[in-house]
């Protein structure tokens, strides 16, 4: 169920300098004011959210996509990257994918001036999802880079009252400041943005795209803010990518990854497995890991095992990967006892990919040694361990079963993360691992 909202301010289109101002005189309008429920301004945190959504505007450009800009890839999005698909001889999965992306940009390229415009009415920053506004930001500004022409910034501001659980009489109201330009325009206003963040409160970013430590407006984001929140589900590239993140974390950024929590339940039922005495010992004994994740993104994959090897001590000493049907990455490690690990990451086609590109369907956690009581089987309820069955060993491993969880949108897992205050020490020491391993691929 959605959540019900009350208007102080719709969206109004005012001049960059005008925004404070324009602020002011909202709330000066509340004072002495008999309505009921009253409306008071959220303290709780601040927030920008850069939101390219480079996909839909490609796609609305080149004709596919005729609803509005607003970031929300619902039935028509999906019906639009088919049809994109299908027209450029591409695979059709209906989500956005590397090659797709690639290809829009493409024959985005080949357009004359006149044509590469958007005419579809941009929305982006006129709402927020409702699991971000329960948590009664203060104030949130949207930074939404368009194509086209350098026309400068232009803002908009509006305020609105999610109606709650009636804990009191009073309304909650969240201020939302919307800045469009193109990318050359946001970077020259990158201080600007910066400051509209309230200073007394926490300070969270929200990059939508990958993180670029070059660009201007990414500086400056990284440096008001309290922590910048990322996604890798969505990286074409997220090999080079996390090595990007790592760089912020060494420089002492408090990096977090919404992608990072969608494979919990997965290190839950892992360690769960290994909890009993008599298999605690056997943890040693592991020296073949094999994951096997959704096709297309091994992000999940590379940080599931760079968690396991940051928590058994294993250090990487060879990287190498081939590209067939199944992504193949091989990975050696070496334990505290000198043993040799070998982990096998295989990117799996599937007939019916979900939303998040690269979900794990299946671990595989074995030994050489025939007497080790380490065999584990981890897969996916919707998937299955097919593969894992079809390899052996099935009937002498442990073998359980993860549960999809309720809502792993971005959305969702933001919400949880607003409310986690402190960094993330296993997520970043598991980095750090999961950079080693790249960096050997480098070599």
């Amino acid at each position: 169920m959605s959540t019900s909202f009350v208007t102080l301010q719709k969206p109004k289109d005012i001049s960059i300098d005008e925004i404070e101002a324009e602020l002011g005189r909202i709330w000066q309008s509340q004072v002495g004011d008999n309505v009921t429920p009253v409306a008071t301004r959220a303290a709780t945190f601040s927030m920008v959210i850069y939101e390219p959504e480079e996909f839909q505007q490609l796609l609305a450009i080149l004709g596919f996509y005729k609803g509005d800009i607003e970031g929300v890839n619902g039935p028509m999005m999906k019906d639009a990257v088919k049809e994109a698909q299908k027209a450029y001889g591409l695979t059709i999965t209906g989500r956005v994918d590397p090659a797709t992306l690639a290809k829009l940009r493409e024959e985005y390229a080949k357009l004359p001036p006149e044509q590469a415009r958007l005419t579809n009415t941009d929305l982006r920053g006129s709402s927020v999802p409702d699991a971000i506004a329960a948590q009664n930001p203060c104030r949130i500004i949207t930074l939404c880079p368009t194509f086209g022409e350098d026309r400068g910034v232009t803002a908009q501001v509006s305020v609105y009252c999610p109606i709650l659980k009636k804990t009191n009489s009073n309304l909650m109201c969240c201020e939302y400041i919307t800045l469009r330009g193109t990318k050359a325009a946001l970077n020259r206003v990158g201080d600007m943005a910066a400051s509209l963040m309230i200073p007394e409160l926490p300070k969270f970013v929200w990059w939508k795209a990958t993180p670029n430590p070059e660009q201007e407006l990414f500086k400056k984001m990284v440096e008001c803010c309290r922590c910048i929140i990322l996604d890798s589900s969505y990286y074409s590239d997220p090999e080079s990518e996390f090595l990007k993140m790592v760089d912020l974390i060494e420089a002492e950024t408090y990096v977090a990854d919404l992608n990072w929590h969608r494979f919990s339940a997965w290190q839950e039922l892992t360690a769960a497995a290994f909890d009993p005495p008599e298999r605690r010992d056997s943890l040693k004994d592991i020296d073949r890991v094999t994951i096997d994740y959704e096709k297309g993104n091994p992000a999940q994959a590379l940080m599931f095992l760079g968690w396991l090897a940051s928590r058994l001590e294993w250090q990487p000493v060879s990287y190498t990967e081939t590209k067939e049907l199944y992504d193949l990455i091989y990975i050696d490690l070496v334990g505290p006892n000198q043993q040799t690990i070998k982990a096998e990451l295989a990117g799996v086609p599937v007939g019916d990919p979900g939303e998040i590109v690269g979900d794990l369907i299946g671990i595989s956690l074995t030994s050489s040694n025939p007497k080790a009581d380490c065999n584990t089987i981890i897969c996916s309820e919707t998937t299955g361990c097919m593969r894992m069955e079809a390899k052996g060993g099935a009937q002498i491993a442990r073998t359980e079963q993860v549960t999809a969880t309720s809502d792993q949108k971005a959305e969702f897992l933001m919400s949880q993360q607003l409310q986690r205050w402190g960094r993330d020490v296993l997520y970043e020491e598991s980095m750090a691992v999961v950079a080693q391993m790249l960096r050997l691929r480098k070599a």
